[in-house]
């Protein structure tokens, strides 16, 4: 062992360990992922900006890092715990090393399944990382330290982790213009946009609607990220001005919008909706999710912490659920009930996670033609 490191916890448990990554220490809400792969989509996922990610499966970096799989320029998350650190020779670099160019701390060898009862149990938790050197390992001291710590982190609503997640304005591929609002996007979003034909132009989360509008796009997409949605009134106020635009042209001249993650809540709390925090929320890439028309359920990839309060939802709003998670009854979408704006509180680009949902991008990508074809 070259660092000892301990895990304390705001309700006063320590969990001692070996470090690996970066020799720091750090503070953040402790949650954990059910996925058995990608991890470095995890990692490098905007959604987790503020968070130290217990990963449940217990052997993680067994096929190493590549840069094709990242999701964003960087590692997100506050730090990453695992029970098993593995190593290989079969990519360019290794998770140890990743997360340490990027100064990310880590945590190996503790029992992720005893950690992960007591979140499952006391819910999300406040934590801290302390790293030490191996002859302190154990200390009551450093572990006191590292709960000390954690009570006195600030909750993720005081930080500006959409400003921090969102990304310059950009522009890649070719066909119908799609107008994405970037609240901390994954890539493979824009990528299954790119792929089905369309121009894809990113705007960074500060951007207004009158900025979106200016650019004539033929859709809209508000992406995930991380954070409470009610944090960014600012972002909300823009998502609704781009509502009502929609909904002003009319069932013949729709503009159609797509809503994932927290876009999902965001255009729900647009409509009039409220939100409100899950207990230790939904991370991984095995929820199953129930479409509330056809019935059908599909295992989705999902990472957020809130959900659109569905008793809250406007009669008048035109908006109904349209998929229910079967593990708690959440929302995991509204779709308007004449116009094409539908919202999706899953993944849909399944990166890490399965496929079932890519029709999602298929039907918005389809919606945007019809529209364009109806002017």
């Amino acid at each position: 062992m070259t660092r000892a490191a301990v895990l304390g916890l705001e309700d006063g448990s320590t969990w001692w360990g070996e470090a690996f990554g970066d020799a720091s220490g750090a503070a953040g809400e402790v949650i954990f992922n059910t996925a058995m792969t990608g991890y470095q989509e995890v990692c490098s996922d905007a959604s987790y900006n503020g968070q130290i990610v217990v990963m449940t499966y217990p052997l993680i970096g067994s096929y190493g890092v590549f840069d094709l799989s990242a999701e964003s320029r960087r590692p997100w998350v506050e730090a990453l715990v695992v029970r098993e650190l593995e190593t290989t020779e079969r990519s360019t670099e290794d998770l140890d090393t990743y997360l340490r160019a990027h100064g990310v701390p880590g945590l190996a060898g503790i029992d992720t399944r005893a950690l992960v009862r007591r979140l499952r149990s006391a819910g999300t938790l406040r934590g801290a990382i302390v790293q030490v050197a191996p002859h302190l390992a154990g200390s009551d001291e450093v572990g006191q330290e590292a709960v000390a710590k954690a009570r006195t982190s600030p909750p993720l609503a005081q930080r500006p982790l959409v400003q921090e997640s969102t990304g310059p304005s950009r522009e890649m591929g070719s066909g119908v213009k799609v107008a994405l609002i970037d609240t901390g996007v994954k890539e493979n979003q824009i990528r299954e946009l790119v792929r089905r034909g369309a121009c894809v132009k990113v705007f960074p989360a500060g951007s207004t609607a009158r900025d979106v509008l200016s650019w004539a796009p033929d859709g809209i997409v508000a992406t995930n990220g991380p954070g409470d949605p009610s944090a960014i009134p600012q972002v909300t106020g823009s998502v609704r001005i781009l509502l009502d635009a929609a909904l002003q042209r009319g069932s013949t001249r729709a503009l159609p919008i797509l809503g994932i993650c927290l876009g999902h809540q965001l255009i729900g709390r647009a409509i009039g909706a409220s939100t409100s925090r899950l207990r230790f929320g939904h991370h991984g890439s095995n929820h199953p999710v129930q479409d509330t028309r056809t019935g059908r359920v599909v295992i989705t990839s999902q990472n957020h912490e809130f959900q659109v309060d569905e008793g809250t939802i406007p009669e008048g709003s035109g908006f109904v659920v349209s998929a229910r998670n079967l593990n708690d009854g959440s929302v995991e979408g509204l779709r308007h009930r004449t116009l094409p704006i539908r919202t999706y509180q899953y993944h849909p680009e399944g990166a890490p996670g399965p496929h079932d949902n890519e029709h999602v991008f298929d039907e918005f990508i389809t919606d945007v033609r019809e529209a364009v074809a109806a002017r």
